[in-house]
């Protein structure tokens, strides 16, 4: 005779089993009668995370190829629009930016950030918009940026020695980018005179553990239900302590620049060279004197300038690589953009304004941006929290 407990394992199997077919066709079905973008076909419960390899933006150039400029791929549970073209990237991140001004939900950014209390990592809404009316008005204003001008023009002048210097051997142009964009930034917001100390290479590691945590992949974003296999390999545990010592860092900055404001000066600080604060300063007046219509926190702090920094270095350092890179692969346009700068010799232009100076780089899938609402754009419904990145 067949006991209960044997008849349980296939009927608790058949429920399960159930559930799965019913929140699939949950899923899919509310997407069913929309004008969405050709899709590859997908796997269930991975979607078309196996298409996507080593190298995403490789992987997804090659699915463009095939299913067009606009394209929609499943990764894991999150539906994501992939734009290939510069129309459909102008009409998501100028035409409807509103729509598809959220960001996805990730532990990293969550734990580095202080709970996404920073500007990149924020989804759209009224803290958004008071910490970056802060930044566009106090930090990042024509005058505050032109003040720190002597700092940026300083510092490129010697990295422009340095490599006069060795032109007789080789150098490593990337690392001295790296060195050029830390230099700036540290001495912009954190006014520390940059000279390749322990403290500063403790925080190029940090950043450097970061790009690599941001480029690792992390299951429980695409997939709720395998979030435990970030606890078994080490990835919720390398993210506790990365942001750790980031706050850390962020704390001992800030404690500085209060001990300096009661007359407590730091060998390392330029600041005072020429009267002229930081951006830790600036934003711990702002603090200090309740400038702003909210209340600032010391982690909305550690959050803004963590956001400055990791912009500053990181993406200024990559950018200028890349443009060497294709200048030296296209030497026609390398000789007219030199003769663009030989001619400043007989002109007051400055060298910041000239106009192939502004020419537009690529970018390789760029940071995620998420729907809030559904609507029709680009010739196509889409529905809410709909994830989409521009790959050029």
């Amino acid at each position: 005779m067949i006991s209960f407990a044997h008849l349980m394992v296939p009927f608790v199997s058949f429920i399960l089993f159930i559930i799965f077919v019913f929140k699939w066709h949950l899923n899919t079905g509310s997407t069913a009668g929309k004008r969405l973008p050709p899709s590859p076909p997908k796997l269930p419960v991975i979607g078309n995370l196996h298409q996507v390899g080593l190298y995403p933006h490789r992987s997804l150039q090659a699915l463009s190829k095939r299913y067009g400029s606009l394209m929609l791929v499943h990764l894991g549970r999150v539906p994501a629009v992939i734009v290939s073209s510069a129309d459909g990237a102008r009409e998501i991140m100028k035409n409807q930016d509103l729509i598809f001004s959220n960001r996805p939900k990730s532990r990293l950014p969550d734990e580095v950030a202080y709970g996404s209390k920073d500007i990149a990592f924020t989804s759209y809404g009224e803290h958004w918009r008071q910490v970056r009316s802060i930044c566009v008005l106090q930090l990042l204003s024509n005058k505050r940026v032109q003040s720190f001008r002597y700092i940026r023009e300083e510092e490129t002048s010697l990295t422009i020695e340095k490599i006069r210097n060795s032109s007789s051997s080789l150098i490593n142009l990337s690392d001295m980018l790296v060195s050029l964009a830390n230099c700036i930034v540290c001495r912009v917001a954190l006014g520390w005179k940059y000279s390749g100390g322990d403290t500063i290479k403790k925080l190029e590691s940090m950043y450097k553990e970061f790009g690599e945590l941001s480029g690792t992949f992390n299951p429980g974003d695409y997939i709720p239900g395998l979030s435990w296999i970030n606890r078994v390999n080490g990835f919720d545990a390398r993210v506790e302590k990365l942001a750790k010592l980031f706050d850390e860092f962020w704390e001992r900055a800030i404690e500085e620049h209060r001990n300096r404001k009661k007359g407590e000066t730091n060998p390392n600080d330029v600041s005072n060279e020429v009267g002229d604060p930081d951006l830790v300063d600036i934003l711990l007046e702002i603090q200090r004197e309740n400038k702003s219509s909210f209340d600032i926190e010391t982690d909305i702090i550690k959050a803004v300038i963590f956001d400055m920094f990791g912009a500053g270095t990181d993406t200024t350092s990559t950018a200028l690589e890349w443009a060497l890179t294709e200048l030296l692969r296209h030497p026609k346009i390398m000789k007219k953009l030199q003769n663009e700068l030989l001619s400043l010799l007989s002109t007051s232009l400055p060298t910041s304004e000239r106009p192939y100076l502004a020419a537009a780089s690529d970018a390789a899938v760029a940071s995620p941006h998420c729907s809030k609402r559904s609507s029709s754009s680009i010739a196509l419904e889409t529905p809410a929290e709909l994830c989409c990145n521009s790959n050029m």
